[in-house]
Order: C-alpha cells, then structure tokens, then sequence
C-alpha cells in the first residue's frame, strides 16, 4: 500500500520538478528551496507579528479595538501587515506540508533521516497550536469559536474535567489575565517552534536557512500583492459569550480540523489526531525489509584524495561526503542541476530519483551518477569531477570591495578586488571563484593572481555580448562597489610529477595559466613550461609582454602565440 502510493506521488513531484525547471531554472526551482522557504515564512511571520503587538491591548475590552484600529485606522501598515501575518502563516503551512509529502514520496524518511522526520511532525504540531492561538488574539467572533472549540477539545483530557472550557464559556472567566496568557502562548510556541526549526536540520549536512534571494523577493511580492488585493478582516465584531456565532469563514489551513467538533466527539477528534500522529510516526519503521538494509553500512573510497569514509544504506553520498567535512559540489540536493555529478568506479548504487534530462543514459551506462541522488549498496570508490578547495578546503562566501578597474585589451578588463576585514582567501593556483549575483545566480572567473599573493585578487573579465555580469563589468561597476565572492573551487591545478609541463590557453584562458606559472616560479619548480595561447588576433593576447617577459627571465619557460586571423609572431 505505501510503496504504490510514494510511486504515485514520486512520478507527480518529478513532473512538477521538471516543469518548474523549465519556467524558473534548476538553481531557482521553488520544490528544491521548501525547507529554506518555510524558514524565510517563518521570518515574515515573527517580523509582522512583532509590529502588531507593540499596538495590541491585551484587555478583554481593549483587544478586539485595538485589532480593528490596526485594520481600518492603521491599513496602510497596521492592515497590511496582519495580512501578511496571516498569509505568511497558511503558506508555511502549505510549505511544511509540501515538504512533507516531498519526503515520504522519495523515501527520505528511513535510517538516519528518522531523526528530522520525527522533529517534523513535532513542528507541524507546533505551528498549528501557534495558528490556532493566534486567532483567538482579535477577540471577534471567530476568535470565540476557536477559544470555545480548542478549550472544548482540550477539557476532554483526563485531569482537567471540562474545567478549561469555563475560561471562555462565562464572561466573567474571561479577564485581562486570561489575554496575558494567549499571549504568552503565542510568544512562547513560536520560539519553541524556531528551536524544533534548528534541532530539525542539524542532521542535514550543509542545510540551508534561507532560500535564494530571488525566490525569497518573490515570496515577499506575492504575500504583500495578496494583502493588499484581499485584506484580512474581523469577523461578526467583538466576541459575544452569551451567544454562539451564526456563520463564520474558517481559514481552511489551520482551522479545518474544528469543523469536526461540531459532527464528532471530542474524543473522536483526539483519536483521528492522535492516529495520524502515530501512523506519521512509525513510517520510518514501517518496512522491516527496508529497515534490515537501512541497518548497513558500507564503506565509500572517494577521489582524489582517496578519502575513506562510511556511508549507511539510505544516506546519500553526497550527505555522508558532507558530514565528513569533505567540500563536495551540490546545489539543488534533488537531482536537477547536475553540480554534484560523480563517476562510479566500483560497486553498486541505487541512482534514487532525478531528472532524466541531467543524468542521462549515456552518462549512466558511462559510469556517472548524482551524489545528492545516489545511495550505496556495497562497499564503494567513486571520483568527483570537482572536489572544491585546495587540500579540499571547504568553499565559503566573502564579501569583497573593488579596488581598481583595468581595461587590458577592447573587451578584456582586470578586476582587482580585495575582502572586507582583511580576510584572504586560501586557493591553489589553477582554481576559480564564483561572483554572486543579487539573485544567487553565480558567474565563475578564475583567480589570476598567485596564492602567494593573495591580499588582493585578480580577475580577468571578458565582454561577452548580452552577458549579465560582464556588461556591468564594462558599463556600471566602478571602485568601490561591493560584490559577493563564494569559493575556492575547481581542481585545474599543477599535479606533481617530473614531467614538463604543457600550458593551453584561449584568451581569457590566461588567468589560470598566469595563476600556475607565477606560483612555478615562486616554488622555484624546475620543470619545462611550454605555453601555447591562441587568440583571434594579436589585439587579443592582452598580456602577451608579460609572457614574453616571462620567456625572457625564466630559462625554463617559453611561449609560443597561435593567431587564427593574422600571422602568428
């Protein structure tokens, strides 16, 4: 029964995957981001929440006015951002819910992941006992229904007695300590919810807290297009304990569950809640098939390097690579941008689920697989195309001031930039560094200063015609504008050996190569150097005497230039 229904919902979300690439990109496919964005919700939520209560009365006589003050006399802000509050909050639900789902369809609840399955259901507990609370705070109609129901269901309980209902049946149990407690509450739940939030991916090597600016901006857009469009209101006016409300619209994400008190028992409510709880609970273990094989561990070899390391059935190699502190490339964890493609080059994986259209056949048949994808089921070896950092040094993101602008050649500038608080970079010569748009979107240049020389840093930027980055290079960028730097990466470095060495470059194809020779002299390397730059024209080769100079002074390193629409010299 379950296997069916997770092949069902599988073969959905792989769909949705591939539809949403095409429309936003793999990097800015909201599905990849669900856990960043309910985060990033979270953070809307307590912001507007914070500004509603410095202008909140919590008096049984002041609560409800004051929400109406904020509604109607304050709409431009006040009004505006109970709405958000409001919306931010259905769509975390809509989000945990998402990614829930997400989860159980691919599996990624058994072995070690029980532990962030377990806390989620603890979160989805918590976010609706803070949705609930929360719309007992306006103190209107629908509050009363809320208050009235939950203190209902709750009295069911052995050990109250029904003795809790009474706080909200006669007005004369309702006071000014009874709103100081709801507040209490919805102060309390939310930061215990954001504890849970945190505990929730310690177990997720490398797990990311906010989504990428643009889904972010984009989230915020649309939650404030909705305010505005559709603002949220009171119901039937001020609470009236005496009678009950005639017709109230429930919010269908959080309050759905209290249509049943008024057709079930309290006690049937209980038993639905507390079954589904449990039935959520035990599917990690559910499968004792499964789980046998979830128990075993294999061991991973991983090139270069030849790091050893365990890897549990179930974990994936990308996960059990992270939580070894090797920097491995990954970006959407869902095996839809290809980053973290590998070659598998002894044992036996299962590929997990991702699109066909990055992994293809042919790659499969050559040996390739994803590690954010790919699970062990023997002892394995694999090799990462580009295992990031010199000794493996973890990449990091730095902020970064420009320091001078250089036009090298007509469409070649260098970019020299230095990091903020007199941080520095680690790399080896050969390796690159991604330029970090506003968006998260990345441009990767390689570094052409020498690591010896690493208190500034060299960038060689060629024009290319339409290129986002690269025309405000050119047009907008001047000294002193900031960029965000992220790396080292790449592994485009001089092995070691006693064989001559052979440099290819293509233009701009000279910034590593100026990176590698610079570092050869500086370790006084003795090997033959032979460079071989091809450009279309002399114009082209826009640091051509510094080669030549380096000809000149090194008896060990000679250039030769290679022209396709002039006489090479």
């Amino acid at each position: 029964m379950i296997e069916p229904l997770q092949a069902l919902l599988k073969r959905g979300f792989m769909l949705a995957d591939a539809l949403f690439n095409r429309a936003f990109g793999e990097r800015m496919n909201p599905l990849y981001h669900l856990g960043s964005i309910a985060f990033s919700l979270f953070w809307l939520v307590a912001v507007s929440g914070i500004y509603l209560y410095i202008f909140f009365d919590t008096s049984v006589t002041g609560a409800h006015a004051s929400v109406e003050s904020l509604t109607h006399e304050q709409w431009y802000a006040g009004g505006i951002m109970r709405s958000v509050h409001r919306y931010a909050s259905d769509a975390m639900v809509v989000v945990m819910f998402t990614h829930l789902v997400r989860h159980f369809a691919f599996d990624r609840m058994r072995g070690i992941r029980w532990f962030s399955w377990i806390t989620g259901i603890v979160l989805i507990w918590l976010l609706y006992t803070s949705g609930a609370n929360g719309y007992m705070l306006p103190w209107d109609r629908l509050a009363q229904f809320v208050a009235t129901g939950t203190f209902e269901w709750l009295s069911w309980l052995p050990g109250f007695g029904g003795t809790l209902v009474r706080n909200v049946i006669y007005p004369s149990s309702v006071n000014d300590r009874f709103f100081s407690l709801l507040v209490f509450i919805h102060i309390g739940v939310p930061l215990m919810l954001l504890l849970v939030m945190w505990v929730h991916v310690q177990r997720v090597p490398k797990a990311k807290m906010q989504p990428p600016r643009a889904i972010a901006a984009s989230v915020c857009i649309a939650l404030l297009a909705l305010a505005i469009a559709v603002p949220v209101t009171s119901q039937g006016g001020p609470a009236e304990l005496g009678t009950e409300p005639a017709s109230l619209q429930l919010d269908w994400f959080y309050l759905s569950g209290y249509a049943l008190l008024y057709r079930w028992s309290p006690g049937a409510v209980w038993a639905l809640a507390g079954a589904a709880t449990l039935s959520l609970a035990v599917l990690p273990w559910i499968s004792p098939r499964v789980n046998r094989a979830q128990r075993q561990t294999f061991r991973l070899t991983l090139h270069p390097g030849a790091h050893e390391l365990a890897v549990h059935a179930g974990e994936t190699l990308l996960d059990a690579g992270l939580k070894a502190g090797l920097a491995l490339p990954f970006e959407c964890r869902n095996g839809g941008c290809g980053v973290c493609v590998c070659s598998v080059l002894r044992g036996s994986i299962d590929y997990g689920p991702y699109q066909p259209s990055v992994l293809t056949e042919r790659m499969r048949a050559s040996g390739k697989a994803l590690l954010c994808c790919a699970t062990a089921r023997s002892d394995l070896e694999i090799e990462v195309e580009s295992l990031e950092g010199a000794g493996h040094r973890a990449a990091r993101t730095y902020a970064a001031r420009i320091d001078a602008l250089e036009r090298l050649s007509e469409d070649v500038i260098l970019l020299e930039l230095s990091l903020l608080e007199d941080e520095r970079i680690e790399f080896t010569a050969g390796q690159y560094l991604n330029v970090v748009l506003e968006d998260g979107q990345r441009r990767a240049f390689s570094f052409a200063n020498a690591p010896h020389d690493n208190a500034r840093i060299e960038l060689h930027i060629r024009r290319v015609p339409g290129g986002r980055f690269t025309t405000r290079v050119f047009t907008e960028l001047k000294v002193g504008d900031s960029l965000v730097l992220e790396g080292p990466f790449g592994r485009f470095i001089l092995s070691e050996s006693d064989k001559p060495i052979l440099l290819v470059a293509g233009v701009t194809g000279f910034a590593p190569i100026k990176s590698i020779v610079e570092d050869a002299f500086h370790r006084r390397i003795e090997r033959p150097m032979h460079l071989y730059w091809g450009a279309r024209r002399r114009a082209d080769l826009y640091m051509a005497e510094l080669a030549l100079e380096w000809q000149r002074t090194h008896a060990n390193f000679s250039v030769t230039f290679v022209l396709s629409e002039e006489t090479s010299p």
